[in-house]
């Protein structure tokens, strides 16, 4: 295991920071679904969190952790060209039929990365939910209205805002900042001793490198409006 002191020198390989390799990675224990991966530091602070919220009668548990570049590419590819869904805040479906490229890529940025652009990529991010509180024959949205008060995981959310920070957590996609156009994400933590080293690290350099002799959606727009994306985008 990595220890405080030895975050600050914890920095990540151009592939690990884009989702081509996961050699930084371990498998979380999770037996109703064991293909979640992260930093083993990290692991270690979430299954601390999880024996926290046990104690107060949840069953915190990942709906997503680690995302590959190709599974990113997969989701990007798919919502850019229509095949799946791109909601605006309230979780009503937008028909991007009429949208430009550019401004396809910024209705689909206000919630979804870029291919080697997720901060899933870095082993140090989960989607968390309960599985005890999801109703029977519902599955789970992974949008604002589940986490906020009427919804099934309001009480989770809220105890987790209370204790995330002991356990060096934090919502990366929860704090109000002007100048970003992302949503308000209540189910994403970020494991912040290490996640911060590997924000410092990414660059418009570093992701453009990784999307050689690779098939991404709308990748001339993008790579032309490139650093306003990361000024307005990528947290």
């Amino acid at each position: 295991m990595f220890t405080k002191n030895q975050d600050k020198n914890m920095k990540l390989t151009i592939d690990q920071l884009t989702g081509k390799s996961r050699t930084h990675l371990v498998s979380l224990p999770c037996p109703h679904s064991p293909n979640h991966f992260l930093q083993p530091q990290a692991m270690k602070a979430f299954q601390g969190l999880q024996q926290s919220a046990v104690q107060n009668g949840f069953n915190l548990q990942p709906a997503s952790s680690f995302r590959d570049f190709q599974r990113q590419q997969l989701i990007w590819n798919a919502k850019f060209n229509g095949a799946r869904k791109v909601h605006d805040d309230q979780g009503n479906p937008i028909d991007l039929n009429q949208l430009s490229d550019w401004q396809k890529a910024q209705t689909i940025l206000r919630w979804s990365a870029m291919p080697g652009a997720s901060r899933h990529h870095w082993g140090t991010e989960i989607d968390f939910f309960d599985p005890d509180l999801l109703p029977v024959n519902q599955s789970l949205q992974l949008e604002p209205w589940e986490y906020q008060q009427g919804g099934y995981f309001y009480e989770l959310s809220q105890f987790l805002q209370e204790k995330l920070s002991h356990f060096d957590f934090a919502l990366p996609f929860m704090q109000y900042n002007q100048y970003f156009n992302i949503g308000r994400e209540p189910w994403h933590i970020s494991y912040l001793p290490l996640a911060d080293i590997a924000q410092q690290q990414f660059c418009p350099e570093i992701l453009l490198a990784s999307w050689q002799n690779e098939e991404i959606a709308g990748k001339i727009t993008l790579i032309r409006n490139i650093n306003e994306i990361f000024m307005r985008f990528l947290n």
